[in-house]
């Protein structure tokens, strides 16, 4: 028999290459006579510079930046692959997992880390990027970054203004003399797996601020106003409307800024890795593929992995199984595009801590119901 493991991370928990491991080690106590692959995946937040690391046997590197609070550094890797190609992660500078709950504030939290992340690869000499934008924890419409590659944006007496979505009101004036000219020679794949614009009832902020920290309107329309004021500043200075272009919203805004003025292209996250690690030839003679993330429900057949991974091996008639944490409203609807069965982690009642605290125990234990229903399946006459 022969097994492809192909999971996204269980965020906040364990790496895509972390599930895998304990797959592999369930699996094998159960088959003998089995050959397994291994592709670790993701979409564009946390993981995808492992997984795409993992799939060419490139290179890390590791840089302090500054984090998504003002006055935090934190440790952060980028990936180089084929010795000219910089795999970035926005996740790994200003993602939300660096902070705390508790510490989430969009008016405050900024992408400037981001932005030192593409300073470090161009001081590389690195001029084609690939950057996954997922994860992250601001609402800064991505002016940190901007502001960490040499863009000012000032205010009404002609200085900059600060750090964090708090900011964006402020903005009278967007100077691109002084970016980093190297960004001009640059070719940037954006990675990411939403099509949200910058504003409006389906934007950045409405969409994604609550799980980064906005608590009250007062905050919503704060960091709404900014963000439509800077989306006016974007037309007037390049002559470029968001509101027309999918994605624009996505972590907050920076896939706004990245189009704007690095001249990125947006692509969806979860089909641009399922390419570069060559999935579709992978799966050839694969018996089974078992795939899967933290929670599977109705959100996951907006291109997410399990689904991504789903629909690829439902055009080869391979059969897929899914393992998550726990299953949200709807999740039935992944079967329709290919996933054949679900099995979670959760065994028992427990609140969210437990589970977290507990997510490599439980994953285990759920890998051995799933192996042990596929070996009953096996002996089953046809």
């Amino acid at each position: 028999m022969k097994i492809l493991l192909a999971p996204d991370s269980f965020k906040g928990t364990m790496s895509s290459i972390e599930v895998i491991n304990i797959l592999e080690k369930v699996v094998r106590q159960h088959f003998e006579d089995i050959e397994i692959i291994k592709v670790p995946i993701a979409d564009g937040g946390e993981g995808t510079v492992d997984a795409i690391i993992a799939a060419t046997g490139g290179e890390y590197r590791e840089v302090e930046v500054s984090g998504p609070l003002s006055g935090q550094k934190v440790r952060a890797r980028y990936g180089i692959i084929n010795g000219h190609t910089a795999v970035i992660e926005m996740a790994q500078a200003s993602g939300l997992f660096l902070i705390k709950p508790e510490q989430r504030n969009p008016l405050l939290t900024t992408s400037f880390g981001t932005g030192e992340l593409i300073k470090a690869a161009l001081d590389e000499g690195i001029r084609n990027f690939i950057i996954g934008i997922g994860g992250s924890a601001t609402n800064d419409g991505g002016i940190g970054a901007a502001q960490a590659l040499g863009v000012k944006f000032l205010d009404s007496n002609g200085e900059n203004v600060g750090l964090g979505g708090g900011e964006l009101s402020k903005i009278q004036k967007i100077d691109l003399t002084e970016m980093d000219r190297r960004i001009r020679d640059s070719n940037i794949s954006v990675i990411c797996d939403v099509t949200n614009p910058l504003t409006g009832p389906n934007g950045a902020t409405a969409v994604y601020g609550p799980q980064k920290g906005v608590k009250t309107q007062e905050t919503f329309e704060i960091l709404e106003k900014g963000m439509k004021n800077y989306e006016k500043l974007i037309m007037d200075t390049t002559g470029m409307d968001m509101s027309a272009i999918p994605g624009s919203g996505a972590a907050g805004g920076l896939g706004a800024t990245m189009v704007a003025f690095f001249g990125a292209v947006l692509k969806p996250g979860i089909e641009t890795i399922l390419d570069f690690v060559n999935f579709d030839n992978r799966i050839n003679d694969v018996d089974l593929v078992i795939t899967g993330e933290g929670k599977i429900d109705s959100q996951s057949v907006f291109g997410k992995v399990p689904v991504g991974i789903a629909e690829r091996c439902k055009q080869k008639n391979v059969r897929v199984v899914a393992i998550s944490g726990v299953m949200g409203k709807d999740a039935s609807k992944v079967y329709k595009f290919g996933i054949d069965s679900i099995m979670t982690t959760i065994n028992s009642d427990m609140c969210l801590g437990e589970a977290l605290a507990r997510a490599e125990e439980l994953l285990e234990d759920a890998a051995d119901r799933m192996f042990r229903f596929i070996k009953v399946g096996m002996a089953l006459k046809k």
